[in-house]
């Protein structure tokens, strides 16, 4: 069984730079595993790495589809094995880097994302929901039918909460009990599982910063931009954090400051539910402090635990 290393941890816990300085050592590259960063034009919103930031190590899963193409689990997990290969054919080590823990098991585990024609014609009835009461009325949907399906799932994240209602609908069990099944199926690589983690005022205060810098550096702009192009605010790409609250900005729904805010309110519950999920999702992922000390440093620490 090959071995990949994977560098998760929750939001502005600085896995990017870890990752990076971890490749360097290790002769590694890097695959993000954030479902927000797989679109192009979509930079400053979703915190992706800029070309300085990559330090000339190649990364991967990055800009593979427009804001609104439809996008799932399964084509990462596809997408994301035949990269995992192709660096294992160069001698290289696979680095998986990013939040959005259902990337990071579709990748490690074995799960059969088969769907049938049922499956997709509730997704359509679902979807067409969403459009005409709007998504809170999708996820008070969810989480009257599954509570903790709905603990683990972002109200914003619409395509999942879609996919479990559906799940619920055709099967007539939780979802949250069919995520647990899956959670306990092999996984196809040697995976050596680290998380980022510092102490939660710091992390809080980290993610207000980097909001705030999201601003400073074009965010609104970024946002606009999109919509110019056509992309409408109900797209699954343009309902994540970030992109929602800036919207209803540029629509004088709220005051810029009300924007920065919820976005940092948004995005600080999110990193709770990452760092719950992780704790959770992986007994064996060795917990790593990234706090008050340099990428390098943390990413040392990480090469001496390695066994490569």
């Amino acid at each position: 069984m090959k071995k990949i290393i994977v560098v998760a941890g929750p939001t502005a816990s600085g896995k990017t730079p870890v990752a990076v300085a971890l490749a360097k050592q290790v002769d590694g590259e890097v695959i993000s595993a954030d479902s927000m960063q797989i679109y192009e034009g979509m930079d400053i919103g979703t915190a992706k790495p800029t070309q300085a930031e990559r330090e000339n190590i190649p990364h991967h899963m990055i800009d593979i589809i427009k804001p609104d193409e439809a996008y799932s689990a399964a084509l990462y997990q596809q997408q994301a094995r035949a990269v995992i290969n192709d660096i294992y054919a160069s001698g290289r080590i696979p680095i998986l880097c990013g939040g959005t823990g259902f990337y990071i098991n579709a990748v490690l585990n074995d799960i059969n994302f088969v769907s049938s024609p049922d499956d997709e014609k509730l997704r359509d009835y679902f979807t067409d929901m969403a459009t005409s009461h709007g998504p809170e009325y999708l996820y008070a949907q969810l989480h009257e039918q599954d509570p903790k399906a709905a603990a683990a799932i972002h109200p914003n994240n619409t395509k999942r909460v879609i996919r479990a209602l559906s799940y619920i609908s055709a099967t007539k069990q939780l979802f949250s009990k069919h995520n647990e099944i899956q959670k306990k199926q092999p996984q196809i690589y040697e995976a050596v599982f680290f998380c980022l983690h510092m102490d939660r005022p710091t992390l809080y205060q980290r993610i207000n910063d980097r909001v705030l810098t999201m601003f400073d550096t074009g965010l609104a702009d970024e946002v606009a931009g999109l919509l110019h192009k056509g992309y409408h605010p109900s797209l699954v790409s343009m309902q994540g954090i970030g992109y929602k609250e800036t919207i209803d900005f540029l629509q004088g729904k709220s005051t810029k400051a009300e924007a920065i805010a919820i976005i940092q309110q948004n995005s600080r519950h999110y990193a709770k539910r990452q760092m719950t999920w992780f704790r959770h999702q992986n007994q064996e992922a060795v917990m790593i402090s990234s706090q008050d000390r340099p990428p390098a440093e943390t990413a040392l620490e990480i090469a001496k635990q390695l066994q490569i």
